[in-house]
Parts: structure tokens; C-alpha cells; sequence
């Protein structure tokens, strides 16, 4: 008889505990909602139709996204994402994860998928970090309506301090999980 290969079956253990850990946080937020609700009966309206609004985007732009991160998954080459994103990559790296994480519009968990591909294919701890804070706080189209209503002056200081923050902000996250992964391992 043929054994089977451990790998698949811990990954398929894995998978079972992160959808019964997915499972049982979903129903302690429905378990939380309830309670509140309870207590608070006269926001049960606006709770209503504020997680139905926000349920209907998500239903709109989460199969866009799949389908796109799906092309991602198979189009793009580790080697690439390592090469760019990846450890060796350095500084340039760096300013490859804002220019990525500042070109696109859109609610940010639709970057959380792209994160985890990313992620997944090699990239750098802190390159995902400022790529998602660069997402959530650094728009092209966003700096130029600062630029428009606020002037040159205040959009240059506020990008300068915010692209230097989200790089330390990721260096830092990088180097607290890596000293935890040890912490963890020992």
C-alpha cells in the first residue's frame, strides 16, 4: 500500500483549522452583534441596512478580484515577485510596494488577497506592510485633490512624512514578527 505524502495532509489540516478558527470568529462577531443589538434595539435598523450596503459592495467587487487574483497567482513568477519584493530587493523594493500600493482606488480589502498572494510568492514582510499602508493613505488621485484644496507646500510635507512613516512602520512590523517567529521556535 502506498503512503501518503505528509505534506497535502498538513495542509489540508491546516486549512481545516483556519476554516473552524474563521468559523468560530464568525460567530462570536454574529454572537457580540446580537447582544449589542439587544441592548441597543433602536440601532437595529441602521445595522441592518449599513451591513447589507456593505455586504452588496463586497458580493459587486470580491469575484473581480478573485478572478484577479487568480491571473496574479498564475501569471506572475515567484522568481519575479522575489526579485522585486523580495528580501534582496532592498530600497527598491521599498518604492516598488508604495508605487503598487498607490496606483489603485478602491476600499482596502480588496488589497488583503493581493497581500497574501504576495505574501505567499516571497515578498518581504515589510514590503506587504507599506504596500497596504501606502493603499490605505497614499492615492494618486487623492494627492492631487490635497494638492488642489490644501497646496503644494502641505501635500509635499504630508507625502514626504507619510511615505518615511509607512517605511519605518514596515521595517519595524518586519523585524517585531521575525523576533517573535524566533521567540516561537525556541
Amino acid at each position: 500500500m502506498k503512503e501518503t505524502p505528509k505534506k497535502p495532509k498538513e495542509a489540508k489540516e491546516k486549512q481545516r483549522k483556519g476554516t473552524m478558527r474563521d468559523a468560530i470568529l464568525l460567530g462570536i462577531t454574529f454572537a457580540i452583534a446580537i447582544i449589542l443589538l439587544s441592548i441597543f434595539p433602536n440601532r437595529q435598523e441602521a445595522v441592518i441596512t449599513a451591513s447589507w450596503e456593505f455586504f452588496i459592495e463586497m458580493i459587486l467587487i470580491l469575484p473581480a478580484v478573485m478572478v484577479i487574483m487568480g491571473i496574479f497567482t498564475v501569471f506572475v513568477p515567484k522568481d519575479m515577485i522575489v526579485k522585486y519584493l523580495g528580501k534582496s530587493a532592498g530600497i527598491k523594493g521599498f518604492f516598488l510596494a508604495i508605487l503598487v500600493g498607490s496606483l489603485p482606488t478602491g476600499p482596502l480589502y480588496v488589497a488583503f488577497p493581493m497581500a497574501s498572494a504576495l505574501l505567499k510568492k516571497g515578498a518581504r514582510i515589510s514590503n506587504i506592510v507599506i504596500f497596504l499602508s501606502a493603499w490605505a493613505c497614499i492615492k494618486v488621485p487623492q494627492e492631487l485633490v490635497e494638492l488642489q484644496f490644501l497646496g503644494p507646500r502641505f501635500m509635499t510635507m504630508r507625502l514626504s512624512l507619510t511615505i518615511v512613516f509607512v517605511i519605518v512602520m514596515g521595517v519595524c512590523v518586519e523585524w517585531i514578527i521575525k523576533r517573535w517567529d524566533k521567540r516561537v521556535i525556541q
